[in-house]
């Protein structure tokens, strides 16, 4: 699953035309579990997802129009067809699609979406935490830390604590004993207060 040699993720700059593509709920998840669970077909997805099986197979389609996924012919037989991300990572930058209004919209779409993914993994792990050991319970969590910096620092610092978890996911054994599957969401906001700048 994921990359194809150890430690060097795919990855990909988003263009406007998969930017577009890739700002619809189904498309966002699909997209999500091929890279987390791995290759799959249209069916296994529709059930994992809670959905049905037309749907799935359709945004399947529109994902691999522009690259996002493809399709893995060797695995299929007959009608089965597989499926896998043709990425591990998506990247883009903000101002990407200054120039373009309906990519800039589907950027927006996108990152709202990544806060209500991030919501709903958060209450998911408050209903189940005290199922997991205390160790565990302790790794996980949230903070946050205010300061003061200028741009060029916030970048640098960005691109440092980025590059700390791709050294630990390049590291990442899952055949490890007593590894789990964790997903860290990193930001830097303005803190706003007031409204406006």
């Amino acid at each position: 699953m994921g990359s194809g040699e150890k430690g060097r993720p795919r990855r990909v700059r988003i263009d406007g035309r998969q930017v577009r593509a890739l700002a619809h709920p189904l498309r966002t998840r699909l997209l999500g579990a091929l890279r987390i669970k791995g290759p799959a077909t249209a069916t296994g997805l529709a059930e994992l997802l809670d959905t049905n099986t037309g749907a799935t197979s359709y945004h399947l389609r529109q994902l691999a129009e522009v690259g996002l996924v493809v399709e893995e012919p060797d695995r299929g037989t007959g009608r089965q067809r597989w499926w896998r991300a043709a990425h591990d990572v998506t990247n883009w930058e903000n101002t990407d699609f200054d120039d373009d209004p309906d990519a800039r919209a589907a950027i927006e779409w996108i990152q709202a979406e990544q806060v209500r993914q991030y919501a709903e993994q958060a209450e998911r792990w408050f209903a189940v935490r005290d199922q997991w050991p205390p160790a565990w319970r302790d790794a996980f969590g949230m903070s946050d830390i205010f300061m003061t910096i200028p741009v060029t620092r916030l970048a640098e610092l960005r691109t440092q604590v980025w590059q700390v978890l791709e050294r630990y996911r390049a590291e990442a054994d899952p055949a490890e004993p007593g590894a789990e599957q964790v997903q860290i969401f990193l930001a830097a906001l303005p803190l706003l207060i007031g409204g406006g700048r």
